[in-house]
């Protein structure tokens, strides 16, 4: 046997298990793949009960916070839809009576976008008004499970009332010389 025939029979020795490496690099790569995907979608679900927690335990007799207002009917999740039917947001928590309604959107924690989300959101309640909010003064509040001072200024600045989970309840955090604007 040549010395070139041993040399082709060890390259392609090497070759195959190098073939057989990557097949199962492949495979772990896969495995890999699919558990990320797996523990995102748990963590966004995590994030998605945290979410509904908060919600929870702020809708909780939440209209007791706006006596003067007498908000005597409570909402969750009420949809806005275009003009074409489409559903373009929805409301978190919307608070009624005959005269007034108030739309509150609620976060884990309140980030500029998210005000900047609601300013746009009550402007469409305006303009696609759901069936309860028709024909009513329309009052807005940013509440969270946590509000950095600078985006309680930024909500009282935008005429959002607001809102933060302490311990088991809801605390009202706008100041006494608050004027809340009319939608």
């Amino acid at each position: 046997m040549s010395t070139d025939t041993l040399n082709y029979e060890k390259v392609w020795a090497a070759l195959m298990e190098n073939r057989e490496q990557m097949k199962e690099t492949d495979r772990r790569m896969k495995e890999t793949d699919r558990i990320v995907k797996e523990l995102s979608k748990n963590i966004g679900g995590l994030n998605n009960s945290v979410g509904g927690l908060i919600e929870t335990l702020i809708a909780a007799r939440l209209w007791e916070k706006f006596g003067v207002y007498n908000l005597c009917r409570a909402y969750r999740r009420v949809p806005i839809y275009n003009e074409k039917n489409k559903a373009i947001s929805d409301i978190d928590i919307l608070l009624s009576n005959t005269d007034w309604v108030m739309a509150v959107e609620v976060k884990r924690e309140v980030e500029k976008y998210d005000i900047d989300r609601h300013i746009k959101r009550m402007q469409w309640i305006r303009d696609y008004p759901p069936a309860e909010t028709k024909g009513k003064k329309l009052l807005g509040a940013i509440a969270g499970g946590e509000i950095a001072p600078d985006m309680a200024d930024l909500a009282h600045q935008s005429g959002f009332f607001v809102l933060e989970l302490k311990g088991e309840s809801t605390e009202l955090i706008s100041p006494d010389d608050f004027k809340p604007k009319i939608w």
